[in-house]
């Protein structure tokens, strides 16, 4: 990873554009194999943190995929999944892949689950000091991907013109414009550790007499993604991990969006995401 950190790149407009559209294909594909190719009954393959938090066959053949075309794709740069693909990197860039944020979701057949890819500059296994460039969410149900690069604006385009090569006529993302916390809807989840679920739980308690109702749908990258459409007027969550907040944070932000932590940037602390007037109450 050092030698990702010491490589300085050349962000030109044409890789921006070349890397957003990878994003989008990579999403497509794992988000069509774990929706086309999802089992009668989807077997756990594993627990992670506790008992609940389960990875599915599933997970492990969707970041199977995703490895495999980035390497194909783009053999120099480092990639980061979930489920446990860890590789360096030698061009400064990493992608940051999620096969399925939501996986409860996915295993009870509960359609909100997404396929979150994003390429990164930095070092993505840290709380700070790195950026996404250019991302994409699938969600498969609904059959639509929201992609965004930096400087460019967000977009949510139906899955069958994306998979044509056709990324023209996407509908542009804006936030919300409430400015009022008592008027917000506010999304939010939970960890899995009993603990941090109780903890949770008590700042919720404080929370919701604040804001008008809270929505808890089970997949941070489709709650960003619910920021950036304007459809939830804020999000907050603690525990996030780089593959959970990668593609999301940069299209809230293209979308006008602003996300942050408790002192900086967004990740395990904290993560806040909404329109620049809510973002501090």
């Amino acid at each position: 990873m050092a030698d990702e950190q010491q490589v300085q790149v050349e962000l030109s407009e044409h890789l921006l554009e070349e890397l957003e559209r990878l994003s989008v294909d990579l999403a497509l594909a794992a988000g069509r194999l774990i929706r086309d190719e999802r089992p009668q009954q989807v077997g756990v393959f594993a627990t992670k943190t506790t008992d609940t938090d389960v990875v599915t066959v599933m997970d492990q053949r969707s970041e199977a995929l995703l490895h495999e075309l980035i390497r194909a794709a783009r053999p120099d740069d480092g990639i980061l999944g979930e489920e446990g693909v860890d590789i360096a990197g030698t061009s400064g860039l990493t992608w940051v892949i999620d096969p399925i944020d939501g996986t409860v979701n996915y295993l009870y057949q509960i359609p909100a689950y997404a396929v979150s890819v994003a390429v990164v500059t930095g070092d993505a296994r840290s709380q700070e000091g790195w950026r996404p460039v250019a991302g994409a969410i699938a969600d498969p149900s609904l059959r639509v991907v929201h992609h965004a690069r930096r400087a460019s604006g967000a977009w949510t385009v139906a899955e069958a013109e994306a998979a044509d090569g056709d990324l023209s006529h996407g509908r542009r993302l804006a936030v919300s414009n409430e400015v009022e916390l008592g008027r917000s809807l506010l999304a939010t989840g939970f960890g899995y550790d009993p603990q941090v679920r109780a903890r949770q739980a008590e700042v919720l308690r404080r929370v919701l007499p604040l804001v008008r109702d809270i929505r808890r749908i089970g997949s941070a990258a489709l709650d960003l993604v619910r920021v950036a459409d304007g459809s939830v007027d804020a999000y907050a969550e603690s525990g996030l991990n780089a593959w959970d907040l990668a593609a999301g944070w940069l299209i809230v932000e293209e979308a006008g969006g602003v996300v942050v932590g408790s002192t900086g940037p967004p990740g395990k602390a904290l993560t806040v995401a909404a329109g620049p007037a809510l973002v501090e109450p």
